[in-house]
């Protein structure tokens, strides 16, 4: 699935810091091309426990893990929706991601200089969001006019897209994104269309301290960032970019030990990959055989004959049916052989939607 997450915030914040940690604990080149696309894209591998106990079982000869893609995307500063700074850079990049990771500084350093002057998270939240409201606002204005005049002659369609502008500009005066506007779904359709920089789902990336990070509850600004992130109903991640670079170049027991003494379970990034991954509408299902075990990556909604085609075009096209057994199912049985004995195996056609963690046998023929 070729969906991103743009990494953004203001100079300063620790967005470069947790880019270059992401391109370093890149997917293995043996599985991946890896690891940078082009200067400002990171593919990192999605941690899933269920991979290591399915490989654990089955024993193939390769294990490979499914994937997700970071862009970097250029620094922005106040006046960007205005052509300040690499604003123009900012938002043509911005258009291209599928989501926003929108990283925040929440640590106090005399010898890193704010851009404002002073450490503000809120306030650097809001320079970012009020720069995207008025790219769309502009966006919006500018079709507002064009319908407004097929909506006068009575054309339906355009009276229910003018509808819709209306709300989108009302909100954007408020200074409220479009996916703070409620609308239903046929709406919905429309609104996908305007491409909006402010109806892409967000999540906020708090950046602490080194020696803030296991307490991080007790960061006032960390909670400032989780009460404005809690209005719009978006999750924070909490990390600290500088040790994500150092955690990056570990593996194994050596990583392991090193989140112990951090006083931490899971590593920031971690936590990100799987909150970017999740904010998307993405989900996990698995392959299994002696010669590999693979996690694939799919929309949710999809259907059996859709999550095929990930693999290949002609599964899709010469699909007859999936068996499907559920990863849960198939660990309690501890075989293919036995899950299947114990009615756990099912057929499953066309009209199918993949689960997460479905254990996926496709049958085709072309």
């Amino acid at each position: 699935m070729a969906l991103t997450a743009g990494i953004v915030g203001l100079p300063n914040v620790g967005k470069s810091t947790l880019f270059n940690a992401i391109t370093q604990a890149g997917a293995e080149s043996a599985n991946y091309p890896f690891c940078t696309i082009d200067p400002n894209v990171g593919i990192v591998e999605v941690p899933d426990d269920r991979l290591q106990k399915l490989t654990e079982l089955v024993k193939p000869k390769k294990t490979v893990p499914t994937a997700f893609e970071f862009t970097d995307i250029a620094g922005i500063v106040k006046g960007a929706s205005k052509g300040e700074g690499l604003g123009n850079k900012f938002l043509s990049h911005i258009r291209q991601v599928d989501a926003i990771c929108h990283v925040v500084r929440c640590f106090a350093d005399d010898n890193i200089t704010h851009v404002s002057g002073k450490v503000d998270p809120i306030s650097d939240i809001e320079t970012i969001n009020l720069e995207l409201i008025l790219a769309d606002f502009e966006t919006v204005e500018k079709r507002i006019d064009r319908v407004a005049k097929l909506a006068k002659q009575k054309d339906k369609a355009a009276a229910s897209e003018h509808e819709i502008l209306v709300k989108l500009k009302d909100a954007f005066e408020e200074e409220q994104p479009a996916r703070s506007v409620d609308f239903n779904e046929e709406q919905l359709k429309l609104v996908k269309q305007l491409h909006l920089l402010t109806s892409k789902p967000i999540l906020y990336v708090a950046n602490v301290g080194e020696d803030e990070i296991a307490e991080a509850a007790d960061n006032q600004y960390v909670e400032r960032v989780r009460e404005y992130a809690a209005n719009e109903g978006a999750e924070v991640i909490v990390i600290c970019a500088k040790i994500e670079s150092e955690i990056a170049e570990l593996e194994g027991e050596e990583k392991t030990m090193f989140l112990e003494e951090l006083g931490i379970e899971e590593s920031g990034l971690d936590q990100l990959i799987k909150a970017s991954y999740h904010l998307l509408g993405l989900a996990t299902y698995f392959t299994a055989g002696v010669q590999e075990v693979r996690a694939w990556t799919f929309k949710k909604g999809m259907k059996a004959p859709q999550c095929a085609g990930i693999i290949h075009t002609d599964f899709e096209r010469g699909f007859i049916r999936a068996e499907i057994v559920s990863y849960e199912d198939l660990l309690s049985a501890q075989s293919m052989g036995a899950a299947r004995e114990a009615g756990k195996v099912r057929l499953e056609g066309k009209e199918y939607f993949v689960l997460d963690g479905d254990v996926i046998h496709f049958r085709f023929n072309v």
